[in-house]
């Protein structure tokens, strides 16, 4: 017997989440018409391999083929030419930590994107290459202010940086400084580049949503390649058919399971799930692996406000001791909307199981059966916390906030599959090393600062600035403050530790580094993207709606 949701006698917490906004728009890509015609495939193809052989008989220049290589990245597309890339960029560290490289190129430019390059793939590269840019007394030299490329380069460089490296903390301020200044006096191209740069730095921009913004930069920019530029553009409304096609499928298993009526408390943001899942990558090799995570964000996002705006505590106790034991009869007397979250994370974990099964991995699921309890554990020491009036340490908060991030739970699920797919990196993952651990404070800390003042309005758990606040008795603005250092630090770790990891492929650690970029979006200016669905709608749009404008050039 349930119990009915409307009893006089329970007070729940619930809040008044706005609908979707999308209603059944993306129904529409979930259908044969929207295949990818083999004609446009076909010219994909021709324009990549034109795309190669120039990028190939760059080699006179180490300047042109860093230059190249950037832009290959920020247009979305060096996935076509990986193995290019790394070989060109082991031989530019071979000759330059040989004192081999023999170039015109002293510039600042040319230092900070050697350095940023380099040190995203992983090579050991000291920061002491810009110490010919500073002057007699030790500080960046009031010359270079007036070099808008170098000085635009060498902060998106120390956007790399490590705890200790003073000289990248420095630059970092230097650039920032002189670059906000500079703004006004600059063409309207570079101004909107620089200003976007500012607010969020390629290192730490979601991919793809940097990918769109920046072709459209690039369009700009009167020394772009016709080539390059029409190759990117082809390739992304390529890409983005397959995302839509993907969005389309996730939707359909929403509306079919017709969450939004059985779970009516809860978020219907299945769309906006989707998108976390394309941040994580876009390739086009992940698509199981998006849609898959679509679904399992969307599962937590149910299993989130059930803890967080319905569940009683005595409800709730139930519900985490059933997902412990993977046992529905525990929670027999509960409202039927509970029991529907239930069967949809049971159900979730039965559908993994069966596509790893026939690789021999089901083992696997095994790991993500234990972290959703850890995470309903997690949840419910939460509501306790707030049914109690408790506000923990900020170190207690955060102890506990590593599991809430639900940043394990997203990358192991993400990589159960395909190439990754091992125990040694799932259980990697589960074992919180300090890069998922710096991962999942990012991600935490953020949402925090964002959603602190909303969540307050009503009854509800304190938030690591309450916490904060109360363990080193200061005021909200210090704690903002103290917690917007943490997580500049929190960055340094993950910058390190992608620098130390030898053992997790580089393509991975970007994908779980990417669970971070896509928290900074979500939360970016104090904002929360995901339940106020309408902040994110033009974004959406960009990446699932609206393909680029291809305008017919007579090629390079």
């Amino acid at each position: 017997m349930s119990l009915p949701t409307s009893t006089p006698d329970i007070t729940r917490p619930c809040v008044e989440f706005g609908p979707t906004i999308w209603g059944d728009l993306f129904l529409q890509y979930d259908s044969a018409s929207f295949e990818v015609n083999d004609s446009v495939r076909q010219q994909v193809q021709i324009q990549k391999e034109e795309v190669r052989r120039i990028f190939l008989s760059s080699t006179d220049s180490i300047s042109q083929k860093l230059n190249f290589i950037d832009s290959l990245q920020r247009l979305g597309v060096s996935y076509h030419f990986e193995r290019e890339i790394d070989e060109a960029l082991e031989k530019i560290f071979i000759a330059f930590t040989n004192n081999n490289i023999t170039t015109n190129e002293d510039s600042l430019r040319y230092h900070a994107l050697l350095f940023r390059l380099l040190r995203k793939k992983g090579y050991q590269i000291s920061p002491d290459i810009f110490i010919k840019f500073k002057d007699s007394k030790g500080n960046f030299n009031e010359e270079i202010g007036k070099d808008v490329e170098g000085m635009w380069n060498l902060y998106e460089a120390a956007q790399l940086r490590m705890k200790g490296e003073d000289i990248l903390d420095e630059a970092l301020d230097f650039t920032y400084t002189h670059l906000n200044s500079l703004t006004n006096r600059l063409s309207p191209s570079l101004a909107a580049q620089i200003t976007h740069c500012l607010r969020k730095p390629f290192h730490k921009a979601v991919p793809r949503l940097e990918a769109r913004s920046y072709i459209s930069f690039y369009e700009e920019d009167p020394s772009h390649s016709i080539l390059l530029l029409n190759f990117a553009k082809l390739d992304y409304n390529l890409v983005q058919k397959l995302h839509q096609k993907e969005v389309g499928t996730t939707t359909k298993w929403w509306k079919e399971s017709n969450f939004a009526t059985k779970v009516s408390y809860a978020r219907d943001r299945v769309v906006e799930c989707y998108f976390w899942a394309l941040a994580m990558s876009y390739e086009p090799e992940y698509s199981i692996e998006r849609m898959v995570v679509a679904k399992l964000i969307a599962c937590i996002s149910l299993l989130d406000d059930t803890y967080d705006a319905y569940g009683t505590i005595e409800e709730l106790e139930l519900f985490t001791l059933a997902i412990q034991r993977w046992d529905i009869s525990v929670i027999e007397s509960l409202p039927d909307c509970m029991k529907v979250v239930y069967n949809a994370i049971v159900k979730f974990c039965d559908e993994i199981e069966l596509v790893i099964a026939k690789d021999g991995k089901s083992s696997m699921v095994q790991s993500v059966k234990q972290a959703f309890h850890d995470l309903a554990q997690a949840y419910l020491v939460e509501a306790k916390w707030c049914h109690e009036g408790y506000i923990p340490s900020y170190d207690e908060y955060k102890a506990n906030g590593i599991i809430t991030s639900v940043c394990p739970l997203y990358i192991s699920s993400f990589l159960l599959f395909g190439k990754f797919s091992t125990q040694y990196i799932i259980d990697w993952i589960f074992s919180i090393p300090k890069f998922i651990e710096a991962i999942s404070l990012i991600s935490r800390l953020v949402d925090d600062t964002s959603s602190h003042k909303f969540e307050q309005q009503r009854v509800h758990v304190a938030s690591a600035v309450e916490c904060c606040m109360k363990q080193y008795k200061i005021s909200q603005d210090e704690a903002y403050k103290l917690i917007l250092n943490d997580i500049n630090d929190f960055w340094k770790v993950t910058n390190e530790e992608c620098l130390k990891s030898t053992l997790i492929p580089k393509p991975a650690l970007d994908i779980m580094l990417n669970v971070a970029r896509l928290s900074e979006f979500i939360y970016d200016n104090f904002e929360d993207k995901y339940t106020n669905a309408e902040l994110m709608k033009d974004y959406i749009a960009a990446l699932l709606v609206d393909p680029i404008c291809i305008e017919q050039h007579d090629e390079e």
